[in-house]
């Protein structure tokens, strides 16, 4: 089996559904936003979630990303940096116990935490106080790492750090890996569209939602969106929402349904899980509309429940669901 290594901001989620806005207009937090907060921030935004019933959840969207494909049975490595402290041991005991290969730095700052707000529509509302995560440097990556996986996973917000994507881009390159982008955030492709540029010429499979894409090509259809990623990369893929999504590649273009979901309680995670269901469909050599079949599959689960956690009964559901029946003469 293809194996994964996955690079991001190690975050552990902290998830709380509330009944409206007004913690929101509180905390001074645009819903539906995702801010950056600093230390004096995130304590005061904890001491507020501290009266709210929370859960705790690994996070950050490429750590998702391989927690789901370790969930599949994949078993893929991740990177990332955490704290010594109790939410840096939960995270890589999260991970260790899912059959994950930790390749973790530690730091004498805390652990990063997504606070997170849920309210009835299925909305998320997030201060992120990044901690250690982003203090992840260029040196601290070891070339070793790369060693005996096929594919690197990147989450488009560590784009702002040039220096470190240009390393860990460089490793996987010499090592003959496909290289794999999410592009994150809209803001951030709008802001940083030279470089993707420039790192989409090394990429070979890149996914977008539409904010994304419109930001990429200049706010065209997806359908032009789609086209205009797909002139640097060897596949590209735009999440249409409820709409499902499109893939391209040079010689294929596929458009799958959503999968149907009886209520939407929490879209977090969303493009996390439906980029682990793509790439483990890909490792395994399946067809572009089966890759993005098994990512609608996942991105519809996930957003059923509050937060990135599904049951084992569920997990049983989904790779049940995402294992194509064998055909007749295969019986034969």
């Amino acid at each position: 089996m293809k194996r994964i290594l996955g690079i991001g901001n190690a975050l552990v989620d902290a998830l709380a559904r509330v009944e409206n806005d007004a913690i929101l207009h509180e905390l001074k937090l645009p819903k539906g936003s995702m801010q950056h907060v600093g230390e004096e921030r995130y304590k005061e935004i904890s001491a507020r979630l501290a009266d709210l019933p929370a859960k705790l959840r690994t996070g950050g969207s490429a750590c998702n990303t391989i927690l789901a494909l370790g969930n599949l049975g994949a078993k893929p490595g991740v990177v990332g940096k955490i704290g010594e402290d109790s939410n840096g041991w939960f995270f890589e005991t999260t991970f260790r116990e899912h059959g994950i290969t930790p390749h973790l730095i530690h730091d004498i700052v805390a652990t990063g935490v997504a606070s997170t707000f849920i309210t009835p529509d299925g909305q998320r509302t997030f201060g992120t106080y990044l901690g250690a995560a982003a203090r992840l440097t260029p040196e601290e990556i070891r070339e070793e790492w790369f060693d005996n996986y096929d594919y690197l996973y990147i989450e488009g917000y560590l784009v702002q750090n040039h220096e470190l994507i240009e390393r860990i881009v460089n490793f996987a390159h010499s090592r003959g890996m496909k290289i794999c982008l999410d592009m994150a955030s809209y803001n951030i492709v709008r802001a940083e569209r030279e470089f993707f540029i420039h790192l989409l010429e090394k990429v070979d499979i890149v996914f977008a939602n539409e904010e994304e894409a419109f930001a990429f090509s200049g706010g065209k259809s997806p359908r032009a969106a789609l086209d205009e990623l797909s002139r640097y990369c060897e596949v590209a893929v735009v999440k249409i929402g409820k709409e499902g999504a499109m893939a391209r590649t040079r010689n294929e273009i596929v458009r799958v349904p959503a999968r149907p979901v009886e209520k939407v309680v929490d879209t977090t995670g969303a493009g996390d899980f439906f980029a682990a269901g793509f790439l483990y469909g890909h490792s395994r050599g399946d067809n572009l509309a089966e890759c993005v079949r098994k990512a609608t599959v996942l991105a519809a689960y996930v957003i059923e429940v509050v937060g990135t956690k599904l049951s084992e009964r569920t997990w049983d559901i989904v790779r049940h669901e995402i294992t194509p029946l064998r055909s007749m003469d295969d019986a034969e």
